[in-house]
C-alpha cells in the first residue's frame, strides 16, 4: 500500500493511498474510522481522488463520525 498524500483537516485526519487498483480514503478521528474505495479506473488521476474530497464530503463523513460514536457508546453501556 503507498500512501498518496494527505489532505488537511483540523477535525479528522484524512489520508489517500493507492493499492490493489484502488485508491483508499481514509478518514480518522479518535478510535474510529472510515475508509472510501475507489477504482482507479473510475478516475482520471489522483488530482481527482482529491476532488472528491470536497466539504460535502467530509462534513458528511464527520456526521457519520457523531452517529459512531453513540452507535459505540450505547452498546458499550449494553455490555
Amino acid at each position: 500500500m503507498r500512501v498518496v498524500g494527505e489532505i488537511p483537516n483540523s477535525e479528522c485526519k484524512i489520508t489517500v493511498f493507492a493499492w490493489n487498483n484502488r485508491y483508499l480514503i481514509k478518514l480518522e478521528q479518535g478510535l474510529l474510522e472510515q475508509t472510501f474505495k475507489v477504482n482507479e479506473y473510475d478516475v482520471a488521476s489522483e488530482a481527482e481522488v482529491y476532488k472528491i474530497v470536497d466539504k460535502p464530503f467530509v462534513q458528511e463523513a464527520l456526521n457519520r463520525f457523531s452517529d459512531m460514536k453513540i452507535s459505540l457508546q450505547q452498546a458499550i453501556e449494553r455490555a
